[in-house]
């Protein structure tokens, strides 16, 4: 489970730990006690997912989900993924 600083409480990791999870939360900067290690590059895949589902829903047919069936709502979402990747490739 990962996620941001605003679930930093030792009940939500407690929680996580239950459910058989392992919680990736960043310590707030105020906190007593801070382990060493923090696995950065987890918690910074979570954060490209997050832009990138921001990105797909700019697209408005996703966003809404104007498509009644799941294989044309899953065609739209490639197709939108695809302009996203075209996109980024011709910025660069």
């Amino acid at each position: 489970m990962i996620t941001d600083k605003g679930y930093d409480a030792e009940t939500n990791r407690a929680a996580a730990r239950q459910q058989g999870t392992v919680p990736i939360i960043p310590y707030r900067s105020n906190a007593r006690a801070k382990p060493k290690h923090f696995p950065m590059t987890l918690y910074r895949t979570r954060a490209r997912i997050e832009q990138l589902i921001g990105k797909l829903k700019r697209f408005k047919r996703v966003a809404m989900r104007c498509e009644k069936t799941m294989q044309n709502y899953g065609a739209l979402v490639s197709m939108a993924f695809v302009f996203i990747l075209i996109k980024c490739v011709h910025t660069a």
